[in-house]
């Protein structure tokens, strides 16, 4: 039986020091959109709060998947906030959304054609943390 070191499951390991870079960024996240919206108000409240949502889906990404690459944390996030704010084409997030706070944080409710550009903002930025967060351990995502 391989020992945690050789495996890289060990408490050390890169795999898991990245869950724990993910876990802060995404507690990070949640705060900073708290604290936005309790300092801010409008459309910079509004928008920046959508690109901290899809950084938050970023960080997620790479708790649940950390060999993941940056570029496809990124895009999967883009992917899901682009999905659900389609999705509030249809009646189903407004409908969730009058009978559930975490819906209406999840789903919101009404769709918005700018959301798209702030998530893909947020969407850059993941990726550039992830990158760099990457690069700095010696270790390069590649860039497709």
């Amino acid at each position: 039986m391989a020992s945690p070191s050789r495996t890289g499951a060990g408490a050390g390991s890169g795999t898991n020091r990245m869950r724990l870079s993910a876990a802060g960024a995404a507690l990070a996240t949640v705060g900073a959109g708290l604290g936005l919206r309790a300092v801010a108000v409008g459309e910079v409240a509004k928008y920046g709060g959508d690109a901290l949502y899809t950084l938050l889906l970023v960080a997620l990404v790479v708790l649940v998947a950390p060999r993941v690459t940056a570029w496809k944390a990124g895009a999967l996030a883009l992917a899901v906030s682009w999905g659900i704010e389609f999705l509030q084409l249809s009646e189903l997030p407004a409908e969730l959304s009058r009978h559930s706070t975490a819906a209406r944080l999840i789903l919101g409710s009404t769709f918005n054609a700018p959301d798209l550009f702030w998530y893909a903002v947020g969407a850059l930025v993941g990726w550039l943390v992830v990158a760099s967060r990457r690069a700095g351990q010696g270790r390069t995502s590649p860039a497709l």
